[in-house]
């Protein structure tokens, strides 16, 4: 099929026939594809006769030949000569041109029987992306396979070196005589590279082969192998990956060296022996797996033989995670851990964790469970165990919980739901006042929210019903209780909003003051178990609600009013909100009497506790969030949060968290007085420092701190760590973390990066190297 090229580059423009637009509606449709509200009027367009009807495109798309269909060589220089039955020569800025192919070279010459292009003289290639320039190429142009010699090249998904020969196989194979590679973006002089007598890159699966290799760093030759197998991309492939290290006072030097198993597209497995000097071999084992109704995680691992500690010879872990789709909209879930001994967690650390803090878990999930949704009704079954590691203390178990919703929303304006819910609750430690029983808990609520702008108003009816049968008779108390409890509220507000200019900036400021009536009768509720119950936290979803315990084994008795009132500052440009406060005050119409257990003091009436709290982005690089609960009865503030970080600028963050509680009189424990620093900081353009603490002011010692140096440049990165926290109250335990990372290859050492992340809020690494698209190498 003849080629047919059409050029308008000296056309003028009058004379390309337009009808009926003038300058200014050709020059917007030309634009068309970029400006989106223009391309949704193209339909409008296109139902008009006699006018330009332009189609976009999304992105640019690999287009394949169909079998058979064969495509034009176009060549092109300075002189050409030759005939059509043998071939062309062609000289002076030479190009050869076809599909997917570009080749430039001082002199060209097409040989028409064989197919061959041989260019001689500054020789450059572009195929598929894949770029070489070197001194001789000689290619069969139909086939696309073809040899260049002393080449450097650059493949179009990551990596580039120079060789004696370059092979160009099939399209998608490139073998690589006598040469080297490197996953640097420098070329002339990249800190790691690997030498070896053949590589071998298949474009299609993106990985690379090396035969007799041997791997240089700095020059320094750092590791020999007959083969080695790495990715070309971030494609996953099977084999070894870096073997990683650390140290630390418990197990002593560790060394991994994972084997992945890329077992499918939606299965892979990773094994990992976890070789440790004081204990022996860890065996890890890590399955992952997807599929369209079911995917889940089975971790686990296990030491034979623990040189540490005689008479434990089988020591390990592990957890099941699964979730899969039913028919009739069923959906089921398992979360399942197993430990094999109380002080495991302490010896090994937690599966998956990089930073420990201070103490460790110590209670683990066993639940499985069934779960319905369709329309206005809600369904969820489930058994919810535990296993609980000493000396902590067993919580109730759920076996089983039986959960119905119904929930009908704009009803004729109103709002209907109705949770039911059956749960037996058991705990194994029977020799403890705790009862073992069964309850059934009914709330049906009806509200009517009359949502206006800037007002609301939503009044509330809540039935609180609960039933109880309790099998021990400790307390002294009856087998069946019941309580059934009414719950009336009234929930207002108003909404005022102005434009105001502060600090330079044009903002919105919006005012919400907001009143919050609650009334519930008393009901004599020290009978009762607490089986999921505990007091609510300071936030403003506690504050304007009805209950002040989160649970349903108590209800508090109120007559109250929470007034407050907040403002948000956004930003009138942009929406981003610069500033929020808001200031809440609970006033007791009458005592509260109701407490989670009968030694605590209610709540008196009169002023009751002081809510507060901002968050702030004083400037772009400094922000501060706090909160805090003043109890107006003691004068002293019950809990508080604040929390500074500034952020001038890239790898630039210091945080400052400080957190207070009181001492809770329910479970005894001392109050909580922290103080946590932590930050990343550039001491030179490549050279940093990473650092955190923990400080307890209340028992004047640190709970957990890490140190760290990190060096990252354009070819390599390597950060160290050294961490120590606390185990339990008697133990600490110091960690050494390492990592050398070879951008474009593997990573070598444990993960100092996540270590870095957990520890210290908004942490960055450095950008790395993006992988280009074939597309960008066109010429």
């Amino acid at each position: 099929m003849p080629s047919i090229v059409m050029s308008f580059a000296h056309m003028p423009f009058k004379q390309m026939a337009l009808p009926n637009f003038s300058f200014i509606q050709a020059l917007i449709l030309s634009f068309a594809s970029i400006w989106s509200p223009l391309v949704h009027a193209q339909k409008a367009w296109a139902m008009l006769p006699d006018r330009l009807i332009l189609r976009t495109v999304d992105a640019f798309a690999d287009f394949t030949l169909p079998p058979g269909q064969d495509m034009p060589l176009f060549l092109r220089g300075r002189r050409m000569e030759g005939s059509t039955r043998r071939g062309f020569t062609v000289d002076g800025e030479a190009e050869a041109r076809r599909f997917r192919s570009i080749a430039k070279a001082d002199r060209i010459t097409y040989d028409l029987d064989s197919d061959e292009l041989a260019l001689w003289g500054n020789v450059r290639l572009i195929e598929n992306g894949n770029t070489f320039t070197g001194s001789e190429l000689h290619m069969y142009a139909g086939a696309s396979e073809g040899y260049i010699l002393t080449p450097t090249y650059e493949l179009a998904n990551r990596g580039n070196g120079w060789s004696q020969r370059a092979e160009i196989i099939g399209g998608d194979t490139i073998r690589i005589t006598k040469g080297t590679y490197t996953g640097c973006a420098c070329q002339e002089d990249p800190a790691w590279y690997i030498r070896a007598s053949v590589f071998e890159f298949d474009m299609e699966t993106s990985t690379g082969k090396a035969y007799n290799s041997v791997l240089f760093f700095q020059g320094k030759p750092i590791f020999a192998s007959p083969y080695l197998s790495f990715p070309t991309s971030d494609t996953r492939k099977s084999g070894f990956l870096a073997t990683t290290f650390s140290h630390s006072s418990t197990t002593g030097f560790e060394l991994m060296t994972p084997y992945y198993f890329n077992i499918s597209p939606n299965r892979d497995l990773t094994i990992t022996p976890r070789m440790t000097s004081k204990r022996g071999i860890i065996w890890n084992a890590n399955l992952r797996y997807l599929e369209p109704n079911y995917s889940g995680m089975f971790h686990m691992e296990y030491l034979p033989n623990d040189h540490g500690m005689n008479g434990k010879p089988n020591r390990y872990s592990y957890t099941w995670s699964h979730q899969q789709s039913m028919a009739f909209d069923i959906g089921t879930y398992i979360n399942f851990t197993k430990i094999s001994d109380n002080t495991y967690p302490e010896d090994f650390g937690v599966s998956g964790k990089t930073f420990q803090t201070t103490g460790m878990t110590r209670l683990y999930n066993r639940e499985a469970g069934l779960n319905w949704s369709k329309g206005n009704w809600s369904l969820l079954a489930r058994v919810l165990k535990y296993q609980v590691l000493a000396p902590s203390t067993a919580p109730y178990e759920r076996v089983p919980q039986l959960l119905a919703t119904y929930s009908k929303l704009d009803w004729h304006g109103f709002d209907f739901t109705m949770p039911v819910d059956y749960t037996r609750f058991r705990i194994g430690l029977l020799s403890t006042p705790q009862p073992n029983g069964e309850r059934l808990y009914i709330k049906p609520t009806l509200s009517y929210p009359i949502l206006r702008p800037g007002y609301f108003v939503i009044p509330r009816v809540i039935f609180n019903a609960s039933s109880y049968r309790l099998q021990n008779s400790t307390w002294g108390i009856e087998n069946t209780i019941n309580r059934t409890l009414p719950t009336f509220s009234l929930d207002t507000g108003l909404l005022f909003e102005r434009s105001v200019h502060l600090f330079g900036l044009n903002m919105i400021q919006t005012l919400e003051p907001r009143i919050f009536y609650v009334y519930s009768p008393y009901r004599n509720q020290n009978a009762l178990p607490l089986f999921d119950t505990a007091e609510a936290s300071c936030n403003l979803s506690e504050i304007f609600s009805e209950n002040s315990f989160v649970g349903n084994d108590r209800i508090i008795d109120a007559n109250r009013i929470t007034m407050g009132i907040s403002s948000h500052f956004m930003d009138a440009n942009s929406g981003i909100q610069r500033a929020h406060f808001w200031l809440a005050q609970r006033y007791n119409l009458q005592e509260s009497r109701v407490t989670l257990m009968k030694s605590l003091r209610p709540n008196n009436a009169g002023v009751s506790d002081l809510f507060a709290g901002a968050s702030v982005f004083i400037a772009p690089p400094l922000s501060l969030t706090t909160a805090l609960r003043y109890s107006a009865n003691d004068s002293k503030i019950d809990r508080g949060d604040v929390a500074i970080a500034w952020h001038p600028g890239e790898r630039k963050i210091l945080n400052a968290h400080y957190r207070y509680l009181r001492t809770s009189p329910i479970i005894g424990e001392s109050a909580i007085n922290q103080v946590e620093l932590s930050g990343q900081w550039p001491i030179t353009h490549r050279f940093g420092v990473v650092a955190r603490l923990n400080y307890s002011l209340a028992d004047k010692t640190v709970i957990d701190s890490l140190g760290g140096l990190e060096y990252d440049s354009n070819c390599w990165a390597f950060r160290f760590g050294m961490q120590r926290y606390a185990t339990n109250t008697m133990t600490r335990t110091t960690r050494f973390l390492a990592q050398m990372e070879l951008k474009g290859l593997t990573k070598s050492g444990t993960s100092t990066t996540e270590a870095f992340k957990v520890a210290v809020p908004n942490y960055m690494t450095a950008p790395t190297k993006q992988i280009p698209s074939r597309f960008n190498n066109y010429e």
